[in-house]
C-alpha cells in the first residue's frame, strides 16, 4: 500500500477500523497523546493505550499497557506518539502484533519506517493529526 494522502482514502481507513492502539499515551490533559484519544474515542473506536510508564494504570477510562503485544485484540490503527526516532521499535512491536494502518501523528514521521511499513503492505499515514481527521473526514 502507498502512503495514505487522499482525503477519501484517509477517511475509508477510518470508517472502517474498530480499533486504535495509542502509543506513547499521557495521563497530562495537555499533551497530545491525551487530548487527541480524548476526541478520537467519541468516534466510537475502541481505544488501547500503550506506555509502558503507566502500565496498569487508567487513563481516559481505559487499562494502559505496556506494550503493544500486551493488547487483547486485533489493531487496526497504530496511532504514534513517540519521537521519530523510537518509532523504529514501535513499527517492530506493531509488526508483531499485526495491525492494518500505521498513523504518525505531526511531528513523529520517521521517513525510513513509513516507507519499509508501506513496502510491506501496511497503510501508512504520515503528519496528520487523528483527531483532526476524525473530525474533518467522519
Amino acid at each position: 500500500m502507498p502512503v495514505l494522502e487522499k482525503d477519501e482514502d484517509i477517511k475509508k481507513v477510518l470508517k472502517e477500523s474498530k480499533t486504535v492502539a495509542v502509543i506513547g499515551i499521557s495521563p497530562n490533559p495537555s499533551k497530545p497523546s491525551y487530548f487527541v484519544s480524548e476526541v478520537v474515542k467519541n468516534y466510537g473506536f475502541k481505544m488501547y493505550f500503550v506506555n509502558p510508564k503507566y502500565a496498569g494504570q487508567e487513563i481516559l477510562g481505559e487499562k494502559v499497557y505496556a506494550s503493544i503485544k500486551d493488547i487483547p485484540d486485533e489493531i487496526d490503527i497504530v496511532d504514534v506518539f513517540r519521537r521519530p526516532a523510537d518509532v523504529v521499535f514501535t513499527a517492530q512491536e506493531a509488526k508483531e502484533k499485526g495491525f492494518k494502518t500505521f498513523w504518525f501523528q505531526p511531528g513523529t514521521v520517521n521517513e525510513e519506517v513509513a516507507k519499509q511499513l508501506s513496502e510491506e503492505g501496511y497503510n501508512v499515514v504520515k503528519g496528520r493529526c487523528m483527531k483532526v481527521e476524525c473530525q474533518r473526514l467522519l
